[in-house]
């Protein structure tokens, strides 16, 4: 049976190790082959045991482009990414943002990053 987490630190589509004997969400006459995270937020994650015809399904899925409105700059029908805010903590919130808003965000985290390496000296 798909189990929810508590706070997790992974985004959709991270897999997880199954328990020994678990079987198939879908198929519970098939053993599972792998546990995938789906559904994710601050609260927890969604875990789906899966077999491997699943599996396949669920990961086709996951590399489909998710289209939609960024969440932070409202942007409509445009390519969607999972994001976290690290300044939210590495269990916050996940934002589905666009491609140009999540690259300024990274850029910006790893110019931050660059200017205190010289604290190390």
């Amino acid at each position: 049976m798909a189990e929810v987490t508590g706070p997790i630190s992974t985004l959709p589509g991270a897999s997880h190790s199954v328990p020994e004997g678990t079987m198939c969400d879908e198929h519970p006459d098939r053993p599972a082959v792998a546990r995938l995270q789906g559904e994710t937020d601050s609260f927890g994650a969604e875990l789906f045991d899966c077999c491997n015809e699943c599996a396949k399904l669920f990961r086709e899925e996951m590399r489909r482009p998710d289209i939609g409105r960024c969440e932070w700059c409202d942007a409509a029908e445009v390519e969607l990414r999972n994001t976290r805010d690290y300044e939210e903590g590495l269990s916050g919130r996940v934002y589905r943002v666009c491609v140009p808003c999540k690259k300024r965000y990274d850029d910006r985290v790893a110019a931050e990053l660059d200017a205190y390496s010289d604290w190390d000296d």
